[in-house]
């Protein structure tokens, strides 16, 4: 069956009122956005997007991100209408409880969704990081496609966005570093209706958008009619044939096309038409006022046509495929490899070789650990926000930089060191973009207080349980002389309240090794580092001690003959600290359990009676220690515990004399001990 245009007309009008209808049901959504994009959405996904429906996890398929994600019913219509896994009784439960079409696209919820998009902006940016990743594949793990062989890596990122996304920070970032990098897999169609929620986008902006992605190093086209499809085809095909620079398309719409009393206006965007305007749109379109959810007949065949030919597509690819493997079985291995997380069973084991009893800072211990990893797991990568000289982290010799800066002549996606500039925003969703895409592990990294930064995606993180991992250094007042601007006091404690994010404090270069271990071989979602800028002293352990140990969370560095009088719990920089307080203690004939907690997360999760065992409840004094707020303590000490935190911000000095000031010695620490068990 060929597409007629009134055929066309039929199913681009199903998309719409799929949208209404869902919206008016659920009396709540936003049909505006997919009333206009309805004719350029079909064109995307029926000519140009590369999928099996059959199949939604396909590596080879082409990705599709909604970063406006309030258009949620636009991807919702179109899933269902080519053969997801997605019912029309779940379009009919829209924004309802336990649904496969939630509010926004969630991940891991709806077959087909490639990522959560919420929060304007971050889908733009984790596309970014997508088509990094799909660069990198082809250039370290697949090839050019050819006639004959399909490699790894040679699919395109689509999306689109709109206004409320380009107003946002985070896509400035992110286009300028996809633009620097020349993500030629890389095309967006921006949705430009001209209308945001309050109103006209004249009231808050007036910028040249073509000129602004122009600047960034983006091939622009348009505006080009948003219904006129053979413009919007022509304008694709030419995206795709633009393989040095990301595109953008610049996509004229009507909010709320079709409907007499708001298409246009902002009334559109984010609450449902109401019964009488459903009607009056149903009728300005001839599409029939009954039944609601109507998917006519022949939209429903001609769709099983093209999903039969999407899966024939898919097939072809195979075939290519196989053909790639049969003729570059190292590369083939190589990206198995990468897709299974094939690791060496023993890695802990040689992360820790060599960091016992040496003394230093966790961020180098970090360094230490992320040179190993690059040697034994290939499809490690990552970078961070201009401070690879803080080790924050370090640039890994000898494996080569992404981008321009790799040199002339060499390609630049062939490197495992990533230079986010300072963009940590956009660093962060890249990072989870590459972790969606499936091949790379990814890690980032800047300085603790900036994480501030990085909320949005650290959260997306968590809620899409995908696997970044997040390197923070200078995590404490003993950044010093930088002053309170620089010194976190809030974020680690802020970070483990995140669900789903698991954060590691470690306190030498043992704990640090593991805790990269951990992050490979056991961590289910995102886990972020908290290191020292600081040097430390290595921990001395008792008689019995594993290294992983460290993954139980929590453990004693420090164990008193017989009942403890008292049991102090401290992560990173403080066990030393608490240590040195235990032995001034113990003079004074008060002996003390010391538990290094470096995970406050995993020891949550050990049976109640090892907890218990370390941490009694049986009216021993407690204390926790931590050189920020310190009140993710709080739970383990108990109302009448002590935490012995830092309760203001911090001030410009050296370490040493800001140790001092704000009571971060052995001395007063077991002053302020002394006091709190009343001796």
């Amino acid at each position: 069956m060929s597409t007629t245009p009134q055929l066309r007309e039929r199913i681009e009008n199903t998309i719409r009122f799929l949208a209404v209808d869902a919206v008016q049901a659920a009396n709540s959504g936003h049909p505006g956005a997919p009333m206009g994009l309805a004719p350029a959405a079909f064109e995307l996904f029926d000519q140009h997007l590369r999928f099996d429906p059959s199949d939604p996890d396909w590596p080879l398929r082409d990705r599709f991100v909604l970063s406006g994600g309030h258009a949620s019913m636009l991807l919702y219509g179109l899933l269902h209408l080519y053969g997801y896994d997605l019912s029309l009784d779940e379009i009919k439960r829209f924004r309802q409880l336990g649904s496969a079409t939630p509010g926004h696209p969630e991940y891991g919820d709806t077959p087909g969704v490639e990522i959560t998009t919420g929060p304007l902006g971050q889908g733009f940016a984790h596309a970014v990081g997508m088509a990094l990743a799909a660069r990198m594949t082809r250039s370290q793990l697949g090839g050019e496609a050819t006639a004959e062989q399909e490699a790894p890596g040679n699919h395109f990122v689509y999306g689109t966005m709109g206004d409320g996304d380009l107003m946002e920070g985070v896509v400035a970032e992110s286009a300028s570093l996809a633009g620097h990098l020349g993500l030629g897999n890389l095309i967006f169609l921006f949705d430009d209706n001209q209308i945001t929620i309050d109103g006209p986008t004249s009231l808050s902006t007036s910028e040249d958008v073509q000129k602004r992605f122009e600047a960034q190093g983006w091939h622009v086209q348009g505006p080009v009619d948003g219904n006129d499809v053979l413009a919007v085809r022509a304008a694709l095909e030419a995206a795709r044939a633009e393989t040095d620079r990301p595109s953008l398309l610049i996509t004229r719409t009507v909010i709320g096309y079709g409907s007499p009393g708001v298409a246009g206006k902002s009334k559109a965007h984010g609450a449902a038409l109401g019964p009488d305007e459903v009607a009056r749109t149903k009728d300005a379109l001839g599409w029939p006022q009954e039944p609601a959810f109507l998917v006519p007949d022949e939209v429903r065949a001609h769709m099983a046509e093209r999903i039969e030919a999407k899966k024939q597509e898919r097939q072809a690819v195979d075939t290519r495929h196989q053909a790639w493997r049969e003729a570059s079985p190292e590369r083939a291995a190589a990206w198995d490899a990468a897709r299974n997380r094939k690791l060496p069973g023993n890695l802990g084991e040689l992360l820790v070789d060599g960091r016992a009893g040496v003394d230093d800072a966790t961020r180098k211990h970090s360094g230490a650990a992320l040179k190993k990893l690059h040697e034994l797991v290939p499809f490690i990568v990552g970078g961070s926000a201009d401070l690879a000289g803080s080790a924050a982290p370090p640039m890994i010799a000898n494996d080569g930089v992404v981008g321009p800066a790799a040199g002339e002549g060499a390609d630049p996606f062939a490197g495992r060191n990533i230079h986010f500039g300072v963009r940590e925003h956009a660093m962060a969703a890249i990072t989870n973009g590459i972790a969606l895409d499936g091949t790379f592990i990814p890690y980032c990294g800047t300085f603790m207080i900036f994480s501030d930064y990085m909320r949005p995606a650290l959260r997306l993180a968590a809620l899409m349980k995908i696997r970044s991992f997040f390197v923070f250094t200078h995590d404490s007042f003993y950044v010093g002389e930088d002053g309170p601007t620089h010194q976190p006091v809030e974020q680690v404690d802020s970070l483990r309240l995140i669900p789903n994010f698991t954060v590691f404090r470690p306190a030498d270069g043992v704990e640090t090794a593991m805790a990269y271990a951990w992050v490979l071989q056991r961590a289910e979602g995102p886990v972020a580092l908290s290191l020292t800028r600081q040097g430390l002293p290595a921990l001395e352990r008792p008689a019995g001690f594993q290294s992983e140990d460290v993954w139980k969370g929590a453990y004693s560095v420090r164990e008193p003959d017989g009942k403890p009088d008292l049991v102090i719990l401290a992560s990173g920089s403080e066990v030393s600290l608490a240590l040195g307080a235990a032995d001034q203690l113990a003079g004074e004939g008060v002996s003390a359990r010391v538990v290094s907690m470096p995970c406050i997360d995993l020891f949550a999760e050990q049976p109640e009676a090892d907890q218990l065992a370390l941490i009694p409840d049986d009216g021993t004094p407690l204390v926790g220690v931590e050189a920020g707020r310190g009140e993710s303590y709080r739970r383990f000490v108990g109302r009448s515990g002590l935490v012995y935190g830092v309760q203001r911000f911090g001030a410009s000095a050296p370490a040493g004399d800001l140790a001092a000031h704000l009571g971060f010695t052995p001395d007063a620490l077991a002053a302020a001990i002394r006091t709190h068990l009343g001796r």
